[in-house]
């Protein structure tokens, strides 16, 4: 509890035990007995009397301080002091109950995005200082110890380590870095020292934009919280004018004791009093984000989360997003010698280019190249040619084979296809492909399972390699060879159907996308500044699976408050009556004002807590 907390319930416990002290054991009458009980009433209550005083004369009545100095005042009017006392003291209890929760919760994503570095270590003309993180430099060189958190984004010059991402992405798992390595803020470096070439002020760096998302999380409202603002804008005033002639009419017109319809037109206000909507909603909304960024879900407020849970269908892009986003040796077919032999030569003849596919059969070789390759040409669109070992060897597509007259082998596997040839006598082939992300099938299943009814990629991908990796994920639709144009286009064709349609990219390429379909997410976006600005949710890791649990935790949130809601309205709703009716006391009142808003905000706490699938 913080010191506030503290000193609001150590009022609520003095007052409470001088309330018992007068009602059971002191025997006052008259003035005594009303002085008595108005020491116990101001201690807990006069925080709540002095605001309805200040929005009295700012012109706001109707609010549920106002509502609450109205009807205990009014208590103590009709000689009923205890009622008034008790009412006063159970309000201030939820009020506590309340500061708690929304403290807890702070606390929790506090915690969870505890982000902020405290001092990054300089090395200025050979000399460490130890400094502020804004005091840093882009192009600076900073010294990172083990157990330190990286104070700001950047490359790694010299040493590895094991890295901690788990403040960004969720993920327990470290990640090993080296020399060339990025690295980026709020993560924390475990097992080795570091030297790290800083590449972005703190004010741009990662933790400090995913810092401000959160913070600003709650001003992006949900549309049932504009309506909780709104009904409570009418509701209260409607209440206080039905109390009032709940009050007077039956008096004035049937000739009724005042007492009687004064003391149920008090209970009428206390009952009347919203505060669980207006708690409870936020609250909920609030400890769903908080949920979510404990998992690496980033949503950038209450309006986007309740969106995606209402999500029936979830385009995708294909590259970065579906697929890793880099080339992968799939198959290796040699027609002479072995799988290892020919992967070998292949290596060397591409050792010298910096095309992503030459790359892509370098790392997968992933041995140092013994024979350098001689006289070596690049055939552009085609393949390679160059001398190795004496040997004159081709490296291609099936135009290059034809090309130099040789016989290849027809393959109809996905992919990019690379001939090889040795002195005009066909070797065999390798295919390189864009490869599935490991749990992309998965997450396809998974959002099934939560009622999505329609899933699409949308790519610039050949239509054959589209509609064997929609066919291996077990998407619904795949549209192929598109121009960023053509995506939104196709998105805006789905937006027709009516229902809210998610788009998940890669935040930097698909931009134009994410930011007409209902919900943008950017996947993979750990050390993206372009993702976090472009998207409305922000997956921190590269995992698709991830978007499953985003619905799941939005379908949670908004349940929990539906529930709050409907137990709010209807509880209110059925003491309101029995008020009027004059079968319901005061406690009663008290019970469906404080009560309520207390078992609201403890439901409303489960949004924290992230279910186990």
């Amino acid at each position: 509890m913080t010191r506030k907390q503290k000193k609001h319930l150590a009022r609520i416990i003095a007052a409470a035990v001088l309330l018992a002290l007068v009602w059971f054991v002191l025997p006052l009458e008259g003035i005594w007995k009303l002085l008595a009980y108005c020491v116990p009433y101001f201690i807990v209550g006069w925080d709540v009397l002095w605001g309805a005083i200040r929005k009295i004369l700012h012109g706001d009545l109707m609010d549920e301080e106002f509502l609450m100095s109205v009807a205990t005042i009014g208590a103590f009017v009709l000689g009923d002091y205890r009622e008034a006392v008790a009412v006063m003291l159970f309000y201030q209890i939820g009020e506590w109950f309340q500061g708690v929760a929304v403290g807890k919760t702070r606390r929790n994503i506090t915690q969870l995005m505890d982000l902020r570095p405290d001092y990054a270590n300089v090395l200025r003309e050979g000399i460490e200082e130890k400094v502020d993180p804004e005091e840093v430099e882009v192009g600076e060189t900073i010294l990172i110890r083990p157990g330190e958190k990286i104070p700001l984004d950047g490359v790694i010059l010299d040493g590895t380590t094991a890295v901690n991402t788990a403040a960004l992405t969720g993920e327990s798992l470290p990640q090993d870095k080296g020399p060339g390595d990025a690295v980026v803020s709020g993560t924390v470096n475990l097992t080795g020292v570091i030297t790290v070439r800083t590449q972005s002020a703190f004010g741009e760096s990662t933790a400090a934009k995913i810092l401000e998302l959160v913070e600003n999380a709650s001003e992006q409202k949900a549309r049932v919280e504009g309506f909780i603002t709104r009904f409570a804008h009418w509701y209260t005033p409607c209440v206080v004018a039905g109390a009032a002639l709940l009050a007077v009419i039956p008096p004035l017109l049937f000739s009724q004791p005042w007492s009687v319809w004064v003391q149920r037109a008090l209970v009428f206000l206390v009952v009347s009093c919203p505060c669980a909507l207006v708690v409870s909603v936020p609250l909920t909304f609030f400890g769903g984000i908080g949920g979510a960024s404990r998992c690496g879900i980033l949503i950038k407020g209450a309006g986007y989360m309740e969106t995606l849970a209402k999500a029936r269908t979830v385009v995708f892009d294909k590259t970065g997003t579906l697929t890793k986003g880099s080339f992968t040796v799939t198959h290796i077919v040699p027609q002479k010698g072995s799988k290892d032999d020919l992967l070998a030569l292949a290596a060397a003849a591409e050792s010298f280019s910096r095309h992503p596919i030459a790359q892509s059969v370098v790392a997968a070789y992933g041995k140092p190249i013994e024979a350098e390759p001689e006289d070596a040409k690049d055939h552009t669109g085609r393949g390679i040619e160059a001398v190795i070992g004496g040997r004159h060897i081709f490296a291609g597509n099936e135009r290059l084979m034809n090309e130099i007259g040789v016989p290849c082998a027809k393959v109809n596997e996905i992919g990019t296809v690379i001939h090889m040839a040795a002195d005009k006598d066909y070797l065999g082939y390798l295919v390189i492909a864009d490869t599935p992300k490991p749990d992309a099938a998965e997450a396809i299943r998974s959002l099934k399972a939560e009622g999505v009814e329609k899933t699409v990629m949308l790519t610039g991908d050949k239509a054959a390699v589209a509609e064997a990796v929609a066919a291996e994920l077990g998407l619904d639709e795949a549209r192929a060879e598109l121009l960023p144009a053509d995506k939104v286009t196709a998105v805006e064709g789905l937006l027709k159907t009516g229902s809210p349609l998610v788009f998940v990219g890669d935040g930097i390429n698909d931009a134009p996308v994410l930011a007409r379909a209902d919900v943008g997410v950017a996947m993979g976006a750990l050390g993206s500044d372009a993702a976090i600005e472009a998207a409305d949710i922000v997956l921190m890791d590269d995992a698709p699976s991830k978007l499953s649990l985003a619905v799941r935790l939005s379908r949670r949130t908004l349940r929990i408050v539906r529930q709050n809601v409907v137990f709010a309205l209807a509880v209110k709703a059925i003491v309101l009556i029995m008020g009027a009716t004059g079968d319901a006391n005061m406690w009663v009142a008290v019970f469906a004002d404080v009560g309520v808003l207390v078992l609201a905000i403890l439901n409303a706490m489960r949004a924290l807590l992230v279910p186990k699938k």
